[in-house]
């Protein structure tokens, strides 16, 4: 708050806007209390209230909020108008790959902590190193914070990075005092036919519909390199699948759902064997949060924004930066 008499209260008396100025610079400015200034002035507190009221209205009182250092809202502004996003949080963190990582976890950890606010139904990928350093920099809530989390692709793979799979699911359901739903299948199958004997399964079923009444989705967004986690996990592209890929312009992927600088859906072989959330289902959630950064990452992040993959990011400031300079995308 600033107290600012100049000029102020054209149409107040001038012994009235000395009193209004008073009483605003004592509380304002002096920290006095309200009480206590309705002592000194002889006046009743009611009206030490009305005088503060008052000189907000004419202006001697004005409410300035100053951006601590390492917050960048204009940046965050600029990029909700751009992309008509419902919200993003960009991070200032620089440095390698694994220390952008470190900054968008803790940033991630943030916004859940402040945003979870009971009655919630999460959606969470399993195979992002990002989502990862998000629950384990999560702190335990002091309130129930979700119902229910449930992956959106499978999850089972190669056994010691499984566990890191499970554990990002059932941890932040603990810390979050949700029940948590497990795809008990690979997130990439090796044929059509096989995919589809695993959704017509009676337990995918059930998790196929809990897809449809999602509240939320957290998920990293992939380039079409996949990143160390996937890789070793085994539910990676094969060469072949990267190749064709690239042929077709893609730049990066949600939930192994491919898309092009546009945001466009690649309709590929690919897409018939994954096991996970329809593309469609999956933007029939009203908050899609996307948690990426860095430099390898800027096409598919840009692209995931434009395509409405994700209506939230959190990310880093040189990615934010990137995001606002770049030119927007056109159909290859």
């Amino acid at each position: 708050m600033t107290v600012h008499a100049s000029g102020a209260g054209r149409s107040v008396s001038d012994g009235r806007v000395r009193l209004i100025t008073k009483v605003a610079h004592m509380y304002y400015e002096q920290g006095i209390r309200q009480a206590d200034i309705a002592d000194a002035l002889h006046i009743s507190q009611t009206k030490v209230s009305r005088l503060l009221k008052r000189a907000s209205e004419i202006g001697i009182v004005r409410t300035v909020v100053i951006a601590t250092q390492g917050v960048h809202l204009a940046l965050e502004q600029a990029l909700e108008s751009r992309y008509g996003l419902q919200e993003a949080v960009v991070v200032d963190v620089d440095g390698d790959e694994s220390e952008i990582i470190a900054g968008i976890g803790s940033a991630g950890a943030a916004y859940l902590e402040s945003t979870l606010a009971g009655g919630e139904r999460i959606g969470i990928s399993p195979w992002s190193q990002t989502l990862l350093s998000v629950v384990d920099r999560l702190r335990p809530l002091r309130v129930t914070g979700a119902d229910r989390v449930v992956q959106l692709l499978g999850g089972v793979g190669e056994r010691a990075v499984q566990a890191k799979a499970n554990r990002l699911l059932s941890h932040l359901a603990e810390l979050i005092g949700a029940e948590p739903t497990y795809v008990q299948a690979p997130g990439l199958v090796g044929t059509a036919d096989i995919r589809q004997s695993l959704i017509t399964d009676a337990a995918m079923q059930s998790v196929a519909e809990e897809w449809r009444n999602l509240t939320m989705a957290l998920v990293g967004i992939g380039s079409v390199q996949p990143s160390p986690l996937l890789r070793d996990s085994g539910n990676a592209i094969d060469p072949a699948d990267q190749d064709q890929l690239i042929a077709a312009h893609a730049v990066g992927d949600v939930c192994q759902r491919f898309f092009d600088s546009t945001g466009e859906l690649i309709h590929s072989d690919l897409n018939s064997r994954v096991v996970g959330i329809d593309p469609e289902v999956f933007r029939t959630i009203p908050r899609r949060i996307g948690m990426a950064g860095g430099e390898r990452k800027h096409a598919a992040i840009r692209a995931a924004i434009t395509g409405g993959w994700v209506n939230v990011i959190i990310t880093d400031v040189t990615t934010a930066n990137a995001l606002l300079n770049e030119n927007p995308p056109t159909a290859p």
